[in-house]
């Protein structure tokens, strides 16, 4: 897995892009003075560093003392920052909203009420039209605490029309965080145990919605950020107790949220994007073939949108989501062989993001590429991927990647003819997903048939491929146990050793079927 710098500095000057850096020099230039030498000396140090090294900043640049080195970083830091406020405030209304704020301030601390109070009531219209809620708040707030000494017109009528209006943005900012702490919650509990393993997860997820959630009864008079957030809660409650159907309903309508709001996808991109995440992923758990492929046709073509502010933060998660998807979609066909085309790309993309990468989007990333090589028939490949998660040693990280990458390293085994090796890493296996509560029935029949391998006749092996087809095949229709066939087509698999015939052939065929199906 790659390194992740830890000095805050280093990881923002390696995040620049060409304008960001060339833009920051002229700042410091116009400082003109020998701290600003130093500044640009540290800079470009720093910049053609591959990794962060002390002792290197120190020897190339002899006038920087040991005992200057943390302040004068700190003080860089803070003016690359300024500097990059700067270049953000012309397109990052948020920014631009909050200078107008801090330009009222100053006016404001030299007497100057009227025209503090011209710049706010501007900055507040743009905190209304941009949906920014908590601006919005604070500018009514600093308006109140200059009407107190500068009275612009009736006294009477302008307190009631401030309170009136801190009291609906107080609503809506209230109801507002209600809904995206529940969301937060909720994705916090996913990242912690994953899908729900039995009855006892099931009531407590359940359980926990339930009482956090006041249901408004009627949705039209929300407004937008209120209906986000409520869609966005759905869609982790419906996910984790692993119902696709009204994960995808409430999924869609969080994207066309936004679709009917079409401005709000350029001042919330990240939101849209991580709508269409969830979208995708309720589409592929439903094998909704047409429309899946449809919605990665939209996403694929967003990055072109020239209305869309595509900054650092919005590239990442393109990235993500895009590359995510398309292994999905040669999951979802079966063109497993196909897929490898992408390998490249998203080891790149992984490099060059590895800074703001966090580890469960990596450990992710790893397994669908072990996946990916496991189902094209290459099972050295599959190993080394599906070894990168095995040594990440975190497991309270979901936990339930690293239970299936278990799995998937013994097939993967048995595939590679290590028998002895398969018999040795079953008991640590079972050991690991008791452990973990995480044993199900679906992984004990898998580890069950893999224990009994060295004892099973090469000419009956085939009969107890069957067996075990058989037993989970009656299995796949169990709610609690059909979230182990998410992570590793096992039936597809076991189809392919009965039939003898590779398991994205086997894979093909029913997505050709199913594809047969949704057209009748």
């Amino acid at each position: 897995m790659p390194k992740q710098q830890t000095d805050h500095l280093f990881q923002l000057i390696k995040s620049l892009s060409k304008s960001e850096k060339r833009n920051f020099k002229l700042y410091v230039n116009r400082m003109r003075s020998g701290e600003g030498t130093k500044f640009l000396q540290l800079f470009d140090i720093l910049d053609k560093q591959e990794e962060y090294d002390e002792s290197a900043i120190l020897k190339k640049a002899r006038s920087i003392k040991p005992q200057q080195l943390s302040n004068l970083k700190a003080h860089l830091y803070k003016q690359l920052l300024k500097s990059l406020r700067l270049k953000y405030a012309v397109f990052d209304k948020e920014i631009s909203i909050r200078e107008s704020i801090d330009y009222a301030r100053v006016l404001y601390s030299k007497g100057l009420y009227k025209q503090a109070l011209k710049i706010l009531e501007k900055a507040k219209a743009q905190a209304a039209s941009n949906r920014k809620n908590i601006l919005q708040m604070e500018i009514i707030e600093f308006e109140k605490n200059i009407e107190v000494q500068y009275i612009t017109r009736s006294l009477e009528d302008r307190a009631d029309e401030l309170i009136d209006e801190a009291g609906e943005v107080a609503r809506r900012i209230s109801s507002a965080q209600k809904y995206s702490n529940l969301a937060l919650k909720l994705y916090s509990l996913y990242l912690r145990v994953g899908s729900a393993r039995n009855k006892k997860d099931m009531l407590m997820v359940s359980s926990f919605f339930n009482s956090h959630f006041d249901f408004p009864k009627d949705l039209a008079s929300c407004n937008f950020y209120e209906k986000l957030y409520i869609y966005q809660s759905y869609v982790w409650y419906y996910y984790i107790i692993q119902d696709f159907l009204m994960c995808y309903k409430y999924a869609l309508r969080w994207v066309e949220l936004f679709r009917e709001n079409q401005e709000m996808i350029a001042l919330q991109t990240d939101m849209y994007l991580k709508g269409m995440n969830n979208l995708l992923g309720a589409l592929h758990m439903l094998r909704y073939h047409s429309k899946f492929e449809q919605e990665l046709k939209h996403l694929e073509q967003l990055i072109h949108d020239k209305t869309i502010p595509f900054n650092d933060n919005n590239k990442m998660l393109y990235y993500m989501f895009f590359y995510t998807h398309s292994i999905n979609h040669h999951f979802l066909e079966g063109t497993f062989t196909e897929g490898l085309d992408l390998v490249d790309n998203i080891n790149r993309f992984i490099g060059d993001y590895s800074r703001n990468l966090d580890n469960h989007r990596i450990l992710v990333f790893y397994y669908k590429l072990a996946s990916l090589y496991f189902g094209s028939g290459d099972f050295k490949s599959a190993l080394r991927y599906v070894n990168y998660v095995l040594n990440y040693r975190d497991i309270s990280l979901r936990g339930d990647i690293h239970s299936f990458a278990r799995l998937l390293n013994l097939v993967t085994h048995f595939e590679l003819g290590n028998d002895e090796l398969v018999e040795y890493q079953v008991k640590s296996t079972y050991r690991f997903l008791s452990k973990m509560e995480n044993l199900q029935e679906v992984q004990r029949c898998i580890l069950d048939f893999l224990r009994r391998l060295s004892h099973i006749q090469i000419e009956d092996l085939k009969s107890e491929f069957v067996r075990l087809h058989d037993k989970l095949v009656s299995l796949e229709t169990n709610p609690f146990e059909k979230r182990s066939f998410l992570y590793l087509d096992i039936i597809s698999w076991l189809e392919s050793k009965i039939q003898e015939r590779p398991v994205q052939e086997i894979i093909q065929e029913k997505a050709l079927k199913e594809r047969e199906s949704a057209r009748v």
